[in-house]
């Protein structure tokens, strides 16, 4: 009996680093090969807000087709805790009934206007801007910029009153900052309008999060990643087809941009939908702790393979230094969210008063 037990869990084990070489692979991939069609003479295609708005719509589709076409669950926004405060109760047999077609419509549209909106907006904005910023910086020092992202969410979360702040916390956040800012200071060729857009970019994904926390988990909605880009692709897509009008068509026609590599960039569109496919199946095999140390490690991947792959990065000791403290305070930071996550889900379960989710989730450690 030992011996089939074993060979499971080795499966198991063998799987789940399959799965965590397959989300490194290709979120450094992705990286890469955005970085290499927005800036190579072969490609020409500097067009960020174009290539993202291609991804968003090409993940719409796809996720459209895999819930309809294949029947796969994205487990759909429910609304049961909303209607159990809403029901009626009948004067012929006393019994609750809910009025679902009155209130049904009405709290769907609610909440997709006050949850999926916000986060789709916020998504299109990082998206966006952190593509543009390959234009005028190198992947390694986008890379580094982003190590700046906790300092960001904590702030916005303090002042949406999410978190509090402490002694530990403001060290963490300096030593961060402190990194972020010496491998700034070492770096060569650095371009402060690409600074600004990566630092855009780097708002707009503390932002999307703070509207995760206060617009999703306080409502009870449980997505998983399939699930989020069902229901946020096709609102990205709109945010980004408005400015993409104005920006950047005018420019595609007066250069005849239309004629361009459509496999090259359906390509592409396909290893952004197989990475959000990668993600899903890390985190419904492995911990919280598993994604981030994965995240950390990919981070460093891009940095140094970077630095083969293209012209305009150059490391110096500098910037290895700096990107170095910056993580070791990015390690600090997940592991001071991990404990405090834990202790919360102890206190949940401990309540003795039960709890409707608004939808199931097979990853609650997303």
């Amino acid at each position: 009996m030992a011996d089939p037990v074993k060979k499971k869990m080795l499966k198991e084990e063998i799987l789940t680093y399959a799965y965590l070489i397959l989300y490194i692979a290709l979120s450094s991939g992705q990286i890469f090969f955005n970085k290499w069609v927005l800036s190579s003479k072969e490609i020409n295609f500097p067009y960020p807000l174009g290539l993202t708005l291609l991804h968003m719509l090409f993940s719409s589709v796809l996720c459209f087709l895999l819930t309809k076409g294949f029947k796969i669950r994205t487990h759909a926004i429910q609304l049961m805790p909303i209607l159990f405060s809403h029901w009626k109760i009948s004067n012929e047999r006393q019994l609750l009934q809910f009025d679902v077609s009155e209130d049904a419509g009405k709290w769907r549209t609610k909440i997709y206007t006050t949850s999926v909106v916000p986060i789709g907006a916020m998504f299109a904005m990082t998206l966006w801007l952190g593509n543009t910023a390959y234009l005028y910086i190198s992947v390694a020092f986008a890379q580094m910029l982003k190590a700046i992202m906790p300092v960001a969410v904590f702030i916005l979360g303090v002042a949406a009153g999410l978190e509090i702040m402490s002694c530990r916390m403001l060290l963490i956040m300096s030593v961060i900052s402190f990194g972020v800012l010496v491998a700034s200071y070492g770096e060569i060729n650095i371009s402060w309008i690409g600074v600004v857009y990566q630092m855009g970019g780097v708002v707009g994904e503390a932002l999307r999060l703070i509207f995760m926390e206060i617009l999703v988990k306080r409502k009870g909605l449980k997505l998983n990643p399939i699930s989020l880009m069902y229901y946020v692709s096709p609102c990205s897509a709109l945010c980004l087809f408005i400015p993409w009008l104005f920006l950047e068509k005018p420019k595609m026609d007066a250069h005849g941009m239309w004629n361009l590599q459509p496999v090259v960039l359906m390509l592409n569109s396909l290893c952004t939908f197989a990475l959000n496919l990668s993600v899903f199946l890390v985190i419904s095999h492995t911990s919280a702790l598993t994604i981030r140390v994965a995240g950390v490690v990919k981070d460093w991947v891009v940095v140094l393979v970077s630095a083969l792959l293209f012209a305009d990065t150059k490391l110096t000791v500098i910037n290895i230094l700096g990107y170095g403290i910056a993580i070791a305070g990015v390690a600090a930071y997940n592991n001071h969210k991990l404990k405090r996550e834990a202790s919360r889900n102890i206190s949940d379960n401990s309540q003795d008063a039960p709890t409707i989710p608004m939808t199931t989730s097979s990853n609650p450690n997303r």
